[in-house]
């Protein structure tokens, strides 16, 4: 079985991370999602909101619980990909900025780790200029997120602000 570990604070989970989440299934038999969970971060959503956000993504989009997986980690990827069997990373890429990024970060990682190898997956047209920085920023200007989001995500950014 061939495993994946895709790493990232899906803070929130967008329709950019589902995008490169789903095809990451095409190369592996099971993906595991990082949360990337840091001290000295303050995300908009704990890890458990996260979590539970990344699973009903998932699973509207008809991928068998029995092959995705989400964990939190606080180390490095690579070592965190291979605690969790992967031997392959999953890095979407947007633009050209992000390739000459990931290209450095996957010289080291192949380096620190030679048996898991990085896998880059272009983001879909549609979905290439979404960020999750960009969907916390329009939401909390009180735009509309729906477009960049799934539904259920919109619904819970919607509740989380209105906490203030």
């Amino acid at each position: 079985m061939r495993t994946a570990f895709y790493p990232g604070s899906f803070d929130p989970v967008t329709n950019g991370h589902m995008d490169v989440l789903v095809r990451a299934f095409a190369v592996a038999d099971r993906v595991v999602a990082g949360i990337g969970v840091h001290p000295g971060k303050k995300p908009l959503f704990s890890f458990e909101a996260r979590e539970t956000m990344l699973r009903e993504a998932v699973a509207a989009a008809g991928i068998a619980a029995d092959r995705f997986a989400v964990v939190s980690f606080q180390n490095l990827v690579t070592v965190a990909a291979v605690d969790h069997g992967a031997t392959l990373l999953i890095r979407g890429l947007r633009d050209g900025s992000d390739l000459d990024y990931e290209m450095q970060m996957a010289g080291m990682n192949e380096t620190m780790v030679p048996g898991l190898s990085t896998v880059f997956l272009p983001a879909s047209p549609s979905t290439r200029f979404i960020t999750a920085t960009l969907v916390r920023q329009i939401a909390q200007l009180g735009g509309d997120v729906r477009p960049f989001v799934p539904a259920h995500v919109a619904d819970a950014l919607a509740a989380r602000l209105a906490q203030g």
